[in-house]
C-alpha cells in the first residue's frame, strides 16, 4: 500500500476551485499535482495562483502518473463523463454535487469503480464539518431521544441577482432541488438513514429570469425547471421530514434544519456550512447551545477524508453510495412533482460513522 500524501489532480478551474485549491494545498495529507480545464489558460492561472506546479488539458492530467485522486469540479452535466474518464485512467474520484443527473449513469459509474477497485465519493462534504458532526454526535448520544420528524427550509429570490452566469441553475441539473437539495437531504439522510418514499409538489414562478450582475447583466434567459419544491420525505427506519426549497421567495430563510425526537429538538447548523452552533431544546429546560467541536477547514475536507480512507483501506464517509441515494431521492421528488403521486426510492446506503472529535484535517497522518 502506498504511503505519504495522496497526489491530487483538480479538473475544473472555475470559481469553486479557489476554495478547493486553498485547502487541498494546505492539507499535509494531499499534494495537488496538477490543474486542468477546457480552457488551459484558466487552468494555468489557477495553478500559478495556488502554487501548483503543472496545468494543462484534462487528457494531460489523466495521463499524469502522480495523480492518484481526481477532484472533479466540472459542471453537473460533465460529472459522470469526467468521472468515467478518471476511472478509466486508474484514478479515484471526488466529485462536486450532484454525482450525476440520472440514475443509470451514476449506477454505471459506481459499478465501474467497484470493478476497478477504485473509489468514488461526492460532495457535499459540509456534513463532515464540526458543526454538523457535533449535531450528529448529540443525536447519537440520545440527547433528543429517537429522531421522528424534521423541517428543512431553503428560500431565496434566486441566484440570478448575484451570479454572473446563472443559466445552468435554472435548467436541467439545476433549480433549488438539484442545486441546494444535496445539502439538506444529505444532512437528513445521515440523521434518519435511507429514504423510503417521497411526495412532492412544485412549480416555477416565472418562465424567464434576468441576469443581475457581471458583464452580461440585463440578459434574459429561459427557466425550464421548477423553482419551488415542497416535499414530504419518509424514511425507511421511520420518521419523516418536510422539505421546502425555493428560488421564488422574497423572504429569505436559509440554513434551517430542525430535527425533533422523542425527548427534544435540535436546530442544526446550516447544511451549506462547515461550522455553526447546534441549539438543543428539551422540555422544561433552557435552550442549550452546542458549540462545534473539531478542527474547521472547508470544501475539500471530503476529498481529504477520502484520501485518508484510501490509504487506510477503510470506507470513506461521503461515499458515492450516499450521493447516489440522495440523487435518487431528488429525482423521485422531481417525478412526484410531475406526476402528483408518491414515488418510492429504491436505493440505499450505510449511514457513515461520525468523525472522531480530534480528527484534524491539517495534521500529517500519512
Amino acid at each position: 500500500m502506498s504511503t505519504g500524501p495522496v497526489g491530487v489532480g483538480v479538473i475544473g478551474a472555475g470559481t469553486i476551485s479557489d476554495t478547493y485549491l486553498e485547502n487541498l494545498t494546505a492539507f499535509a495529507d494531499t499534494r495537488v499535482v496538477a490543474v486542468a480545464d477546457l480552457d488551459p489558460e484558466r487552468a494555468a492561472a489557477q495553478a500559478a495562483k495556488h502554487g501548483v506546479e503543472r496545468s494543462g488539458t484534462v487528457e494531460q492530467l489523466l495521463a499524469d502518473g502522480e495523480v492518484e485522486l481526481v477532484v472533479n469540479l466540472t459542471i453537473p452535466a460533465a460529472h459522470v463523463p469526467v468521472g468515467m474518464a478518471a476511472l478509466d485512467a486508474g484514478k479515484h474520484v471526488w466529485s462536486e454535487k450532484p454525482l450525476g443527473l440520472d440514475r443509470g449513469s451514476v449506477e454505471l459509474l459506481l459499478a465501474k469503480a467497484r470493478d476497478a477497485g477504485l473509489r468514488v465519493a461526492c460532495a457535499p462534504d459540509t456534513v463532515l464539518g464540526p458543526g454538523l458532526q457535533t449535531a450528529r454526535r448529540a443525536i447519537d448520544a440520545g440527547r433528543i431521544g429517537q429522531p421522528r420528524s424534521a423541517l428543512a427550509l431553503f428560500q431565496t429570490p434566486g441566484p440570478e441577482s448575484w451570479h454572473p452566469a446563472p443559466e445552468f441553475l435554472f435548467q436541467t441539473g439545476g433549480g433549488p432541488l438539484l442545486d441546494m437539495g444535496p445539502y439538506y437531504l444529505t444532512s437528513l439522510a445521515t440523521v434518519f438513514g435511507p429514504i423510503d418514499h417521497v411526495t412532492a409538489a412544485g412549480g416555477r414562478a416565472r418562465e424567464t429570469r434576468v441576469i443581475g450582475s457581471g458583464p452580461r447583466a440585463g440578459t434574459e434567459f429561459e427557466v425550464t425547471v421548477p423553482t419551488s419544491v415542497s416535499a414530504l420525505v419518509s424514511f425507511e427506519g421511520g420518521g419523516s421530514a418536510q422539505l421546502v426549497l425555493s428560488f421564488d421567495s422574497a423572504l429569505v430563510r436559509t440554513g434551517f434544519v430542525e430535527v425533533s425526537g422523542t425527548a427534544g429538538t435540535l436546530v442544526l447548523p446550516d447544511p451549506n456550512r462547515f461550522d455553526g452552533v447546534t441549539a438543543l431544546h428539551a422540555p422544561g429546560a433552557e435552550k442549550e447551545d452546542l458549540e462545534p467541536v473539531g478542527a474547521l477547514a472547508g470544501r475539500g475536507t471530503g476529498a481529504l477524508e477520502l484520501a485518508r480512507a484510501i490509504r487506510a483501506g477503510v470506507p470513506e464517509r461521503a461515499s458515492g453510495e450516499l450521493a447516489a441515494h440522495v440523487l435518487d431521492a431528488m429525482l423521485a421528488i422531481a417525478e412526484s412533482v410531475e406526476s402528483g403521486r408518491t414515488v418510492e426510492v429504491a436505493s440505499t446506503f450505510a449511514v457513515p460513522p461520525t468523525l472522531p472529535e480530534d480528527w484534524d484535517p491539517f495534521a500529517a497522518t500519512l
